[in-house]
């Protein structure tokens, strides 16, 4: 079976690399275009890209993955099948129609849950127990294609969107895997979506990482928690901008920001809208990641302080 791999970020490249380990006879590798990143914005390529070229397979990178040229080109390739994996376009009828055995689509979520773009942090960011990874025919619709296969999994009650993120990769590539054998012989399995159980999510922007404190302690935790390792939650002490990288609900009562408790010995501890957050990890401009403590010892606030949301 000849297949065409697309995607752009880390959560393809295990896809790629399950490919590559089970001998699948991978015709071509298409990713987004290499972008400006870093201080200098410098042209740097898409992790899915890098992992290609170190295997020796051929990479296609197409501004529009359904413009009349790339069209031609992937027809010449002739796939038999294509795969995605975070590619991050949206593919055309006649693009979908090319290979006859479809183009198949690793999602991290159960589908209908989480159509979009983020599914995997809004998980957190809802406070979800479990979560899992669809391969999925994909059609003209944005994540509404018919169901191959779905797998679970747990989210751990402290676990990072980051953290999730490596593990649900690995899923992925294992079911892809799973989804690849069943499709070449034949027996794969079709089931249409329940679309009045869909739900969908947006792009994550910065904005959405600032912090509530009139919001439940635990949805404010989870913020931290969906929001790491990018953008990062963040609001403002002493009014300086801070970014919060762990955080945990405890008991507590007081106006939503106000600092319950900031010593060195016993943490930081700041009231929500329903109970309150200690603060365990934050990094402050130009600053370097460290625990409440060390943060106290250099920055001292004084109880009773409010946090404010803008930084």
């Amino acid at each position: 079976m000849r297949i065409c791999f697309m995607g752009t970020p880390d959560f393809g490249v295990a896809s790629l690399m399950r490919l590559i380990k089970d001998g699948r006879d991978v015709v071509a590798v298409v990713t987004q275009p290499d972008r400006p990143a870093g201080r200098g914005k410098k042209l740097m390529p898409p992790p899915v890209k890098a992992c290609a070229l170190e295997h020796g397979l051929r990479v296609l990178q197409f501004e529009r993955a359904s413009a009349p040229a790339a069209i031609a080109e992937m027809r010449a390739l002739a796939p038999d099948a294509c795969v995605t994996a975070a590619y991050g376009q949206i593919l055309s009828a006649e693009f979908l129609a090319l290979p006859p055995l479809g183009v198949i689509n690793v999602h991290g979520s159960l589908l209908p849950k989480y159509r979009g773009p983020a599914p995997i942090q809004w998980a957190v960011i809802n406070g979800e127990t479990n979560t899992g990874i669809t391969t999925m025919y994909t059609d003209i619709g944005v994540d509404t294609g018919d169901i191959l296969l779905q797998r679970v999994l747990a989210i751990g009650p402290e676990e990072t969107a980051g953290e999730l993120f490596a593990r649900m990769a690995l899923l992925g590539a294992d079911v892809l895997s799973e989804s690849l054998d069943l499709l070449e012989k034949g027996k794969a399995p079709r089931t249409p979506q329940d679309h009045a159980q869909a739900t969908r999510y947006p792009m994550i922007k910065k904005e959405m990482a600032r912090v509530d404190w009139g919001q439940d302690a635990q949805k404010i935790v989870n913020l931290v928690r969906g929001m790491h390792p990018w953008p990062l939650a963040h609001t403002t002490i002493n009014e300086t901008p801070v970014k919060l990288h762990k955080a945990r609900a405890v008991p507590g009562q007081g106006a939503p920001g106000t600092v319950l408790r900031a010593r060195p010995a016993d943490g930081l501890i700041v009231a929500a809208g329903t109970g309150a957050v200690e603060i365990r990890e934050l990094q402050a401009a130009g600053a370097r990641r460290m625990d409440a403590k060390s943060y106290l010892l250099g920055h001292p606030i004084k109880e009773g302080a409010v946090l404010g949301g803008e930084a």
